[in-house]
């Protein structure tokens, strides 16, 4: 019934970012733009504009939330997300990297190739930071140094910029944003998100097994070394294929996890598929907010999603405080 509710809901969510926007369209007017029988103007926002922003909201929003959900249980930590191994930030810095050197100038194709590629390399080092060790807070601490490194490397970019318009375009990437994505972005982040959440959902055994501690995994026959290598992988791919087309869009993955949990039996294994759905709708739901909020420019995706994560912060805080 869950699983049910949260297809029903993206497919809502996905249908009403299509009508919604500076310019409502009716859904009898948006549905001949779809099946080519309508007028030049609704096409062109329909195909050209919202159909890629509505797919790139939905795909970006599941492979976050499906990230999420994989490392809270992973990490058996309930504030982890992708950002905790610091593969968002490296991720973002690659792409920053693109920005500042100019190469997007060159080609287009240069800002997810770096943002991909920074990924990959946050991933390599965190393998060598954390060497032999598979215990989950070795990675943690591994992926804060990497964190700590990458947005280091992005403030220097911003200190060294060559002029106000170019740390002003890094800082606008930083903010996070689907608007304006076309089928081109589309063709670079969905195979990427793809591959990287196919890796994620293997690992839901795995999981739940790691519930028992890392000795009552390996009892169950578990191999933490190729769990962690999956994963690992997955997180890297996913989200520096999302990061590409989207920007630095946190959050998602730290809340949708906490906002599903209470509706499943809390195996780390039943979150995975209804988190993924459950982060298409809330990032999509939160993009059409962007757009209908009145303001003298359209706010930015990652700002609203930020505002989102301060009360599971504040929740747990007071829990915690309660505990002690």
């Amino acid at each position: 019934m869950l699983i049910l509710f949260l297809i029903f809901l993206s497919i809502a969510a996905g249908v009403t970012s299509m009508l919604l926007g500076a310019v409502p369209i009716a859904p009898a007017r948006a549905w001949a733009a779809m099946t080519g029988h309508g007028d030049p103007v609704a096409s062109a926002i329909i195909i050209d504009l919202r159909l890629p922003r509505t797919i790139i909201g939905l795909a970006v929003g599941a492979m976050l939330g499906l990230s999420g959900a994989v490392m809270q249980g992973y990490l058996r930590n309930p504030l982890a997300e992708p950002s905790v191994l610091g593969t968002s930030n490296a991720a973002a810095l690659g792409a920053v990297g693109a920005i500042y050197f100019g190469l997007v100038e060159l080609s287009p194709l240069f800002l997810p190739v770096m943002a991909i590629g920074g990924a990959l390399l946050s991933l390599l080092l965190l393998f060598v930071l954390a060497g032999r060790s598979e215990s989950p807070l070795t990675l943690i601490l591994a992926g804060i140094a990497v964190a700590t490194l990458a947005i280091a490397g992005i403030s220097l970019a911003l200190n060294m910029s060559p002029n106000p318009f170019a740390a002003m375009e890094i800082m606008t990437w930083l903010l996070g944003s689907i608007e304006n994505r076309s089928f081109h972005h589309v063709v670079i982040a969905l195979p990427c998100i793809v591959i990287g959440a196919g890796l994620l959902l293997m690992d839901g055994h795995a999981l739940d097994a790691l519930t028992l501690g890392e000795d009552g995994a390996r009892a169950l026959g578990i191999d933490l070394r190729i769990t962690r290598l999956r994963i690992m992988f997955g997180i890297a791919i996913g989200v520096g294929g999302a990061v590409a087309v989207a920007g630095a869009i946190g959050f998602i993955g730290l809340i949708v996890p906490h906002l599903i949990r209470p509706l499943t039996d809390r195996a780390p294994s039943s979150t995975l598929l209804p988190s993924a759905l459950a982060g298409a709708s809330l990032l999509t739901l939160a993009d059409i907010a962007v757009r209908v909020i009145p303001s003298t420019n359209e706010l930015k995706l990652g700002v609203m999603t930020a505002f989102l994560g301060v009360p599971v912060f504040l929740v747990h805080l007071l829990r915690e405080r309660r505990i002690w």
